[in-house]
């Protein structure tokens, strides 16, 4: 058993590793009050790098790369929850390892080391918005909600083929594209906890912790369901094709 997991660990323990290090590092470099082309950058480079690691590992573990994905993934039926603890502390264990070294070769934590955090004062058209703790939780449990269902439906449905790490990269970047001036869009609590850190601030963590998780649940819960009404109604077009059947 532990021989079998530990390939896992370590592909999770990587491909969190180089997300936070790509993504957090993307968003260093290109930093904030960049506008939609900056965010659009970010975006892409947390997209691409999840995508090509979850083609890279997607055999060996799933590629989850994200505690809250495995927390959907447990609540769904599809692991164990041994296995589930695992799969988290590597995850979390490779994004403070990749904000780190982050913070080690860009000199300090001064730039934030893409850190998340909730908007005040942004400038939107004729407005300004700042974004309240419980608003924010909602979008951060709402962005989680997305990516799981996406993980759920593809990856661990099957339904897309070779063709899952591409639907949810895409998905995570759409996600960051439309809220990553709004929160920072982490929806993922190794990607905000590596940067907190590494950069010693915890502004809202509770928040970035524990809002991806509930979204992933609530994504899970809604799965099974859907997956239970699917099998119901093909029991019931058996059942009714059966009784048209004239007996032999």
């Amino acid at each position: 058993m532990a021989n079998r997991l530990a390939p896992k660990l370590l592909a999770e323990f990587i491909g969190t590793f180089t997300f936070v290090f790509i993504g957090a590092g993307a968003a260093t470099v290109v930093g904030n009050g960049v506008g939609l082309p900056g965010i659009t950058a970010i975006a892409f480079a947390h997209g691409l790098t999840i995508m090509v690691f979850a083609f890279a590992y997607g055999p060996v573990s799933g590629g989850h790369m994200n505690p809250a994905v495995t927390v959907g993934v447990l609540a769904a039926g599809a692991m164990r929850s041994g296995e589930a603890v695992g799969y988290i502390v590597s995850q979390v264990v490779g994004g403070i390892v990749g904000a780190l070294l982050l913070r080690a070769v860009l000199g300090g934590a001064a730039a934030g080391l893409g850190t998340p955090a909730l908007a005040h004062d942004l400038v939107l058209g004729a407005a300004t918005l700042t974004v309240t703790a419980s608003v924010g939780f909602v979008i951060e449990a709402v962005l989680a909600f997305f990516l799981v269902t996406v993980v759920l439906s593809t990856a661990v449905a099957g339904r897309a083929g070779n063709l899952a790490p591409l639907a949810i990269g895409m998905t995570l970047t759409f996600n960051i594209i439309m809220a990553g001036a709004l929160t920072g869009a982490a929806f993922n609590p190794a990607r905000a906890l590596g940067p907190m850190v590494a950069t010693g601030n915890f502004a809202d963590a509770w928040l970035y912790l524990i809002a991806p998780i509930v979204g992933a649940i609530v994504a899970a819960i809604l799965h099974k369901g859907f997956s239970w009404l699917a099998q119901e109604g093909t029991e019931a077009a058996e059942s009714a094709k059966a009784a048209r059947t004239p007996a032999e």
